[in-house]
This record gives C-alpha cells, sequence and structure tokens, in this order.
C-alpha cells in the first residue's frame, strides 16, 4: 500500500496519525524536489524514528515507488500537505488505475498559512509558480506574471510561489523585470517566510524597499496584494 503523507510546515508537523503509518511502513521516502525545506532531512529522521530515503523527481515520476508498494507498505513524505503539486496527483491516479491501494493523510501547507498575514483566504486568485531564470541559456519565462495579470483584473491577490533554489535577492529582480514586461506597476508587495515554523518572517513594504532587504531565506513566497479590506489593510500594516 501506498501512503502519501504531509508533513506540515514545521519539523514536529506531522500528525499524530501520519507517525503512527509512517512508523508501520517498510520504506519511506522524503519527496525533495519541491520545496527548500526548512530543516534538514537528519532533524525529521530523529521526529519519525524511520530511516528516510530521499526521493527526487525523476525517481517520483519514475513510478519506481508504486512497484514496490505492490508488495508492502510504502510512505512518500511530501512537505506540507500532499496533493499541492501535479505530480502527486498523478502518482495517486497511477495508482488507482494499477489497482494498488493509496492512502492521503493531510496536512496544513502554506495556502493556509498565508491567511496570518491577513490577507482573506477567499480573496485569492490563481496561484503562480516564479521559476529560477538562466539568463545565459535565454531561460526568462514571465508568464507567471500574466496570471498575476489576471487577479489583479479582477481584485483578486496573487500568491506566487518561489522555484527552489532561487535567492530572495534574485526573485525580486525577476519580479519587477516581468512586472514590467506586462506593464504591471508594483507597490507594495507581502514577503512570507518560513511560515508555521520559528523562523516565521512576514514583511509588508514597497518593492522598491525590499529590493537590497538581506533577511530573507528559503522556503518563502511572494504576495501581491490587490484592493484591500479595511480589516486586511489594518493587520498588514503591522508587518512594516
Amino acid at each position: 500500500m501506498l501512503y502519501l503523507i504531509g508533513l506540515g510546515l514545521n519539523v514536529d508537523g506531522i500528525s499524530k496519525y501520519g507517525l503512527k503509518t509512517v512508523r508501520k511502513c517498510k520504506r519511506v521516502y522524503l519527496e525533495t524536489y519541491t520545496v527548500d525545506f526548512p530543516y534538514s532531512s537528519g532533524e525529521l529522521q530523529e521526529v519519525i524514528g524511520k530511516k528516510i530515503i530521499p526521493a527526487d523527481r525523476e525517481k517520483v515520476e519514475s513510478l519506481e515507488i508504486l512497484d514496490e508498494a505492490r508488495r508492502t507498505d510504502v510512505a512518500l513524505l511530501i512537505y506540507g500537505s500532499p496533493l499541492t503539486a501535479t505530480t502527486h496527483i498523478t502518482l495517486l491516479q497511477e495508482a488507482k488505475k494499477s489497482g494498488i491501494k493509496c492512502k492521503v493523510i493531510y496536512n496544513a501547507s502554506v495556502f493556509d498559512a498565508v491567511a496570518e498575514t491577513g490577507l482573506q483566504i477567499y480573496k485569492f486568485g490563481k496561484i503562480a509558480s516564479m521559476p529560477k531564470w538562466d539568463e545565459k541559456k535565454s531561460f526568462t519565462p514571465d508568464s507567471f506574471m500574466k496570471t498575476v495579470q489576471e487577479n489583479l483584473s479582477m481584485r483578486a491577490h496573487s500568491l506566487i510561489l518561489i522555484d527552489i533554489g532561487l535567492k530572495f535577492s534574485d526573485a525580486i529582480i525577476q519580479l519587477e523585470q516581468a512586472a514590467k514586461n506586462h506593464k504591471i506597476s508594483l507597490k507594495k508587495i507581502v514577503v512570507c517566510q518560513a511560515l508555521g515554523t520559528k523562523h516565521k518572517k512576514i514583511i509588508y513594504r514597497d518593492v522598491s524597499e525590499v529590493r537590497d532587504y538581506k533577511g530573507i531565506k528559503s522556503p518563502y513566497c511572494i504576495i501581491i496584494p490587490s484592493k484591500l479590506h479595511f480589516l486586511e489593510k489594518e493587520i498588514l500594516e503591522d508587518y512594516k
């Protein structure tokens, strides 16, 4: 049987049910390619009391884990909630097609945690993802800003998830360039670091003020607010 187990946002975030389940599994994998973890795999291994095997994109997408799950109980540990990435949904779908039993154990994710900014969850639009640019290879995709543009047209907030390995200083450069390409005037933005952990940070400043800000580390996300409700504005002002 295959178990997709959400880890939540911090090293102790795995649920009691998830912990009980993972401890009975013969093989325990940790999905490593969708997020910069705010803790080490060694710290997580101490919490769950089992050996953890790193699983990169190739390992997960090859569906080798499903073959193992035919014969024994296998756990795939996923940061946040298990089904936020398309790859994981595909894994679930393939398990069903192959007649392999699969259980999803949910947990908190960044989609829950951003509510701490004061921005109302139901006012968020489509989620965008910012890839890491490689200008030497002319790889500078900015379609994520098209999503922001569409959200702003509906007066919806935009949550931008950041590609693994993309430094904050570089992300701001990409954000400003993409906004310029799409003729979007950026003003104040929200930056969230390591929500749900002891290293949590939330800042709300003009984009020009965060350009040289050195205090943000991975994992982090960026929010471009749309029209603010008075309560949203009041709470955001505390994060200046």
